[in-house]
Formats: structure tokens, C-alpha cells, sequence
């Protein structure tokens, strides 16, 4: 009996330090989504690092709801849908994520999103995704992205090109989500704007002869050849033989060429000029803290995506905070209070401000790497677009386009 009296004290001793102990932080996990394979290998690596810095930040300065926020990343090879799902699956029914930083490829994010993300009521903010088409998707709120739509970059490249006393441009883009939709922008902007489109034709990602294709488009006479397609993949290959063939004086890309491996292979003199737009950084605070705290991590800060990544991983992870746990549910919510004035002014990299804020139970308002992230109601957001062109083999950022 009295064994069994100091094993039942013993017992309730226990279970009271238990219940007075403090409770332990929650990790939290997130996804990344990102072609490491395919047409936009070279692009993906520093943009997952820029994903990567905000939750360095994040976990240096305390953590994420006590806990610490880890990254699980997948291949979406961002030109096939099946694989872009299947990644998504698994990261969402396998893997258990809180949210997602993706997908980059505009396809490969609805594909993701339709298949696993919303069935799974996980959000998922996209940092590369320009295509039109992610404005309309049924998603419950819960698609989100921290670049412009392409509805807005082709406008501003149209007039770009138009200011460039360019008057009649033919057009290449990649078949895809990504590649439709931004022809139909920039042509559509460039004709309303007085300008000729000869020509606009898609080809197929992943073929190693475009000949054909630049025959078709050379046939109408148009000297100005716009490229919209990937630095590693199509639009390499495309401008290459473009050059080869003598046909066209002048070479347009879009975002998704600002890559200097796109002009491996090419004589440099034959593309020095050579324009392009990007989503860039605005001129605000935000975006000047970002270069600072980008250079002290080695990272560079106008690696294309990369400041669009920190915010979308940096807002997700604030949004958790304020939600007060790693469930799924209410994210959406919180995502868009995190983000949205009126509030206390959050930068890039205040990080236990913005905790401390939150606790207070004081509204904060995230200005970011990228921009000031005023979702509208489709998820989508305003933007910068920055003028690019090729001088020395490389691509260099002229200034904001209007």
C-alpha cells in the first residue's frame, strides 16, 4: 500500500509539472515549387534562396510560433503538368506543409493548385507566375502571387518596344500558359498602341530545330523578333537559330529570357541591344533593406524572382504568426491582413518586430522586398516592371519601364 501510495503521488507530481510547464514551440513546415529541371533550371536556384533568407531571418530572431520554419522543395520541371501535380500532392498529403512558395511556371502553379493545393485548402503563393490565366482560377482564395500579372508586363513591354521606334514586331512564345497569355497582352497592346504584329505563333517547348517555326515568322518581312519563352529551355534555342539565320535585326525577350545563359553559343555582337522586361523593385524602403540584407547573405539582390520569393515566404510565415498555429485554416485570412494597410509598417527582415506587434494584438501592414503587396481580390498584385539590355554579353537593368 504505501508503495503504491508514493507511485501515485509520484504519478500526480508528474502530471502537474507537465501541466504547468510552458508549451513548446510548433515547427512549422512550408513548400517550395520550382522547375530545378527543365526550361527554367537556371532561374530556380536563386529564387528558392531567396525563400531561404526570409526564414534564416525568421528563425534567427525567435522562430515562428515558437518553433522553427523549414522548407520542403519538389520539381514541377515546370513543363509538364503531371509532374507539377504530383509534386504538389506530395508536399500537400505526404509532406504536410502549412503553405507553399509556388510554383514558378504559371501552368505548373494552376496545375498544382487545381490538383492538390485547393482540394487541400493549403495556400500557396506564387513568386514567378505572370500568366493572365492564374486571375480566374476558382481557387477559394487561396492562390496568391507576388509578381504582376502579364496583362500589365505586355502592356509595358509593347510600349517599350514602341518607344524604341519599332513599329512592326513578329512574335514567338513558348505554347503554354505562360507564353500565351503574354503574346496576347504585349500584341494586343502593341497594335492598340499603333504598332503592326506580322506575325504571332506559338512553338513547343523541348525541340531542338525551330527553323521551321523562324521561317514562318521571317516570311512576313518583320526585322523586330519578340521572344517569349525560357532562358533554358525554348527561348535559348529560338534566338540562337534566329541569329544563325540572318533574318531578323533585333531581338525582344520577356522575363523568362533574363538570363545570360540564354545567350550561350551566340555571337555577342549580334544581340548587344537586345531588350527585355522584368518584374523588378520599386523604389522603397523595403526594397533598399532587401539589397542590404541579400548582399551580407552572398545572395544577389536582383537575381529575377529572388525579392518576389523573400515576400511570399516572409508574408506566409507572418501570416502563421498571426493566425497563432501551423493549421491551414485561416492562413488565407491572415495573409491578407499581414499584407494590407492600415497597419504598422513591417520591412524585410522585421521579423521579432512584427512578432512583438502581433502579440500586442496591433494590425501590421508588410511592405516588402518587391513592393507594397496590396492584394486584390484575385490574389494578384500591382507591380514594377524594370527595362533590361544585353550590353557585353550580359543583361543589365536600365531602369523602370513605364
Amino acid at each position: 500500500m504505501q508503495i503504491l501510495k508514493k507511485t501515485l503521488i509520484l504519478s500526480v507530481a508528474a502530471s502537474a509539472l507537465v501541466l504547468s510547464a510552458p508549451a513548446l514551440g510548433e515547427d512549422v513546415k512550408f513548400g517550395f515549387l520550382g522547375g530545378f529541371t527543365g526550361p527554367i533550371e537556371s532561374l530556380t536556384p536563386p529564387i528558392f534562396e531567396g525563400a531561404k533568407l526570409a526564414a534564416s531571418h525568421i528563425n534567427s530572431q525567435g522562430g515562428i510560433i515558437g518553433g522553427q520554419l523549414s522548407f520542403v522543395s519538389a520539381d514541377t520541371t515546370c513543363a509538364d503538368a503531371t509532374a507539377a501535380a504530383n509534386a504538389a500532392d506530395k508536399m500537400v498529403n505526404t509532406d504536410q506543409v502549412s503553405a507553399i512558395v509556388g510554383a514558378l511556371c504559371s501552368g505548373a502553379t494552376i496545375s498544382g493548385a487545381n490538383n492538390a493545393g485547393i482540394p487541400g485548402n493549403v495556400v500557396m503563393i506564387s513568386p514567378a507566375s505572370t500568366s493572365p490565366s492564374l486571375t480566374d482560377i476558382d481557387d477559394n482564395d487561396l492562390v496568391f502571387r507576388t509578381a504582376p500579372s502579364d496583362a500589365y508586363q505586355g502592356d509595358v513591354l509593347a510600349r517599350l518596344i514602341l518607344s524604341k521606334d519599332i513599329k512592326e514586331i513578329a512574335i514567338s512564345y513558348v505554347n503554354n500558359d505562360y507564353g500565351k497569355g503574354f503574346a496576347d497582352a504585349v500584341a494586343a497592346s502593341f497594335a492598340a498602341n499603333g504598332g503592326t504584329v506580322a506575325a504571332s505563333e506559338g512553338h513547343e517547348e523541348g525541340k531542338a530545330d525551330y527553323r521551321a517555326e523562324l521561317g514562318s515568322l521571317a516570311a512576313t518581312g518583320s526585322q523586330t523578333l519578340v521572344i517569349l519563352a525560357y532562358a533554358s529551355g525554348s527561348g535559348q534555342t529560338v534566338l540562337r537559330q534566329a541569329v544563325e539565320s540572318g533574318d531578323f535585326t533585333t531581338y525582344v525577350g520577356g522575363d523568362g529570357m533574363v538570363g545570360d545563359e540564354v545567350l550561350t553559343g551566340i555571337d555577342a555582337k549580334a544581340v548587344e541591344g537586345m531588350i527585355a522586361t522584368k518584374p523588378g523593385t520599386p523604389d522603397l524602403p523595403g526594397s533598399t533593406l532587401y539589397s542590404r540584407l541579400a548582399k551580407d547573405a552572398n545572395l544577389d539582390p536582383t537575381a529575377i524572382f529572388s525579392p518576389q520569393a523573400y515576400d511570399a515566404a516572409f508574408i506566409l510565415a507572418l501570416a502563421v504568426e498571426k493566425n497563432g498555429s501551423a493549421s491551414r485554416d485561416g492562413i488565407s485570412a491572415a495573409v491578407r491582413d499581414v499584407a494590407s494597410a492600415p497597419g504598422e509598417i513591417i520591412l524585410p527582415g522585421e521579423w521579432d518586430k512584427a512578432v512583438a506587434l502581433l502579440k500586442a494584438g496591433t494590425e501590421i501592414n508588410y511592405e516588402g522586398a518587391s513592393g507594397s503587396h496590396e492584394f486584390d481580390e484575385a490574389g494578384d498584385v500591382p507591380g514594377t516592371i524594370v527595362e533590361m539590355v544585353v550590353k557585353g554579353a550580359t543583361f543589365v537593368e536600365v531602369g523602370a519601364a513605364e
